[in-house]
Order: structure tokens, then sequence, then C-alpha cells
């Protein structure tokens, strides 16, 4: 598992590097200690979607590729905050995450909309539209 993680890691970090020419960050790590900021607040002026994860769940590491393919296809019209479940458990208690994965849409400071489970592209693309408009 320390290999996947590690992978993981990686692919965030790259993705992130590449990410920061752009005038707005499409994806970012959040955690107890400011998700308040990072994803509250923010809603505010931008739809927010929590991914939330872990590394030993095998659909997460599924699921994990698409949302991150779409936060790019949408280019800033949402943000994907992913929140690792075992490493931050207040968050997870406060959101009622009972199973993972699990997707949150925060919208005005709140959540809007969610879906549980690893779900195909086309589903969490309409998931989207539905809520965000088209990319």
């Amino acid at each position: 598992m320390d290999e996947l993680e590690r992978i993981r890691q990686e692919k965030m970090k790259q993705f992130m590097e590449k990410s920061k020419g752009d005038k707005m960050e499409v994806e970012i790590e959040v955690n107890d200690n400011n998700f308040e900021e990072k994803v509250i607040e923010q809603s505010k002026k931008v739809p927010v979607v929590v991914d939330y994860w872990a590394v030993w769940c095998a659909p997460c590491l599924m699921l994990g590729p698409t949302l991150e393919k779409l936060a790019k296809e949408y280019n800033g019209k949402f943000i994907l905050a992913k929140l690792n479940v075992d490493e931050n458990p207040v968050t997870s208690q406060k959101y009622a995450v009972m199973s993972i994965p699990s997707v949150k849409m925060f919208k005005d400071g709140g959540v809007a909309d969610e879906f549980v489970g690893a779900m195909p592209e086309p589903m969490v693309k309409s998931w989207l539209e539905k809520n965000i408009g088209k990319a």
C-alpha cells in the first residue's frame, strides 16, 4: 500500500506543479485544518467538489483519475478537493462520510449534491452537468 500512496502523491505533485501556471488551481489537497478555508469559503465563489478517499480503497483509486480528468476539462468551473479520510477523521465525521469513495459538491458554503461509490465517467460527467453545466 505504501507504493500506491507514493505513486499517488507523485502524480498529485506533478499535477499541482503543472497547474500552478493556470489562473486558478483546479485540484487541491485539503485536511481537517484547512477545510473551512479551502472548501467552505472557496465554495462561495466557485463550486468545490470534495473527493473523500483512502489509500487502501480500490474504488477510490479508480474514481480519482476520472475526477481529476474532469477537473482539467472543466478548467476552473469547479475545484476538485481531495480529502484522505484516514488522515482527516474530524472533517469526515462532520460531513457523515460513512462509505468511500464519497463525493460531495459544495456551493455557497454547504453541500449542494453528493454521490457515493465509483461511477463511470459518463455518470460523473452527467452529475457535474446537472450541478454546474457543461465543461
